[in-house]
């Protein structure tokens, strides 16, 4: 899997062009992983269903450059996946934790997928810091 910076907004408009095609393909495979609806995609991205549609066709190739808050976003959706595997290294068991209800108060009884398909970055940086959390406190 690939590392995105962690301040996506200082990058030039070259360099999110070159990052575009890997981490779209990064965020697709996650996406497969988690059975995410196209829906749930581009609320995950913070995408119009119609730019989740180009960005999609072009997933392989030439897709446009993302914008820093989505290259963001991905970084957000990678630090989870990983976070989710570190903890739970069965990859059916913590793919399907995204979808089982959490009573952890950051999810307030809802499943991880949903939290996240909030859309708001928020979201996204409450899960990962939540699963920071829970890596460093484990054993």
């Amino acid at each position: 899997m690939m590392e995105l910076p962690s301040r996506p907004e200082l990058l030039t408009p070259e360099q999110r062009r070159e990052l575009t095609g890997p981490a779209l393909r990064t965020f697709f495979r996650i996406a497969d992983a988690w059975s995410l609806s196209e829906a749930e995609q581009a609320k995950l991205l913070g995408l119009s269903d119609a730019a989740m549609v180009r960005h999609r066709q072009g997933k392989g190739g030439e897709a446009e450059a993302l914008e820093a808050e989505t290259l963001e976003r991905i970084s957000y959706i990678l630090g989870i996946f990983k976070r989710i595997n570190t903890l739970l290294p069965s990859p059916e068991r913590a793919d399907a934790w995204m979808r089982r209800p959490n009573s952890a108060q950051v999810f307030g009884g809802r499943s991880p997928i949903e939290r996240l398909s909030t859309g708001t970055l928020e979201d996204l940086q409450a899960v990962r810091r939540y699963l920071d959390a829970e890596v460093w406190a484990s054993p």
